[in-house]
């Protein structure tokens, strides 16, 4: 249980970053008796907490830890420490401590029965407020001074003087990425720890749609379509999951999760070339034995809707990677079908993309995810050079990290 009064003795911290990293870390320090505060530059705190549970707040996900770790891809290396100390277990435990009982989707997902982030949030900062967390909003973080104290700004234009200094014994940043910044995660940080002689992977945006240059007629009629179950191919990954069609190209789970293989293409073509399978329960000769039915006279959607189950968007999404004519010929139909060939021009922008992908590499940190060229400065969620797809693994990893800096923290407090 988390201290009620912080002792008069205590060591102070001070985290920077009011989202769901930085409370979570706020919380374990205060319950060992560590006095808190808690800078952000935003009016309110959790602003893309909040934002998140709009969807239902997706808190982590029931699959087993193997497979769990494995979708963080080259991530993983660095983030099963964390992850298998602090697991789905703990983090489900710890909202049903807050009153929020969790339950298991029908795909797998773990969510608070309300399905909402604000009755979690409003419990967790009467929690904090009575362990005595002291809480600076409107704070924005400007670096350290030539003493080594935490500057920051609060009010006014940013070049300004900073009006407010801090030396904690500690301090641990959790400022999120630079995803959706106009809730407060602007990624104005890495400038300022590059300075400091931190390297930062470039940041850009994840769990993003993949621009498509459609046809007008396909956008103007199935702009907003769902495509409930398709498989997505690129540089030999596939991801099977849903998708929907947008005025500029393709989002969903399965376009996000192959976010990192389409960038890469992109980075090194100039383009990506993705195929979309929107039969992926089919194999090429079982759908070719359906479609060699004779079609009489019914046209060309009403046989593929009939014999192969294909919703309008699917058949038109066809007819897209075919160039506008559909083949004939059955097995040459049945593998555009499973293979339809799309080009993305580019993934959307930070602005509107779910999460952001580098950050702080991990060869910067120590084992404790301490800052090499800062000691005594922890880094927790998304501010680290790691992405994931959404289905849970961002909040888990967002509150696994800031567990581990918060044990770090107390561990470098505790040294002789």
């Amino acid at each position: 249980m988390i201290q009620t009064t912080p002792k008069a003795t205590a060591k102070t911290a001070v985290i920077i970053g009011a989202g769901p990293a930085g409370l979570m870390a706020a919380e374990r320090l205060l319950s060992v008796g560590i006095a808190v505060e808690l800078f952000d530059q935003m009016p309110s705190v959790g602003r893309k907490f909040l934002m998140a549970g709009r969807g239902g707040l997706n808190l982590t996900h029931s699959e087993g830890l193997s497979a769990f770790l494995a979708r963080y891809g080259t991530g993983s290396a660095h983030l099963t420490s964390p992850i298998t100390a602090y697991p789905p277990d703990a983090l489900r435990a710890w909202a049903d401590g807050l009153g929020q009982q969790t339950f298991v989707g029908s795909s797998g997902r773990v969510f608070p029965k309300p399905l909402k982030a604000s009755p979690l949030l409003r419990g967790w900062l009467v929690r904090l407020g009575r362990a005595g967390l002291k809480l600076h909003l409107r704070h924005r973080w400007t670096g350290w001074d030539e003493a080594g104290s935490l500057t920051f700004d609060s009010g006014g234009d940013v070049a300004e003087k900073p009006s407010v200094t801090a030396r904690p014994d500690v301090t641990i940043l959790a400022l999120g990425g630079a995803s959706w910044p106009r809730l407060g995660s602007d990624g104005a940080w890495a400038h300022t720890l590059a300075q400091a002689g931190v390297a930062i992977a470039p940041l850009g945006p994840s769990n993003v749609g993949a621009a498509i240059s459609w046809s007008a007629i396909f956008r103007e009629r199935f702009e907003g379509e769902p495509i409930k179950r398709l498989s997505v191919a690129c540089a030999g990954q596939t991801q099977t999951g849903e998708a929907v069609v947008t005025r500029t190209g393709l989002e969903g789970g399965a376009i996000y999760a192959l976010n990192s293989a389409i960038r890469d293409e992109l980075a090194a073509n100039g383009h990506a070339d993705i195929t979309v399978d929107v039969r992926p329960s089919f194999t090429v000769e079982e759908l070719r034995s359906k479609l060699a039915m004779p079609r009489n006279k019914q046209s060309t959607s009403t046989f593929l809707r009939k014999a192969a189950g294909l919703a309008p968007v699917a058949i038109a999404l066809t007819r897209e990677g075919a160039g506008g004519t559909l083949p004939v010929d059955p097995l040459a139909l049945a593998a555009l079908i499973k293979a339809i060939p799309l080009r993305v021009t580019g993934l959307g922008g930070l602005a509107r993309a779910i999460s952001t992908a580098g950050g702080v590499r991990f060869d910067a940190l120590d084992e404790h995810l301490m800052l090499v060229a800062r000691p005594g400065v922890f880094v927790a969620g998304e501010m680290l050079d790691w992405e994931a797809p959404t289905g849970g693994y961002l909040l888990q990893a967002t509150f696994a990290t800031a567990v581990a800096a918060a044990g770090g923290a107390i561990k470098w407090l505790e040294r002789p």
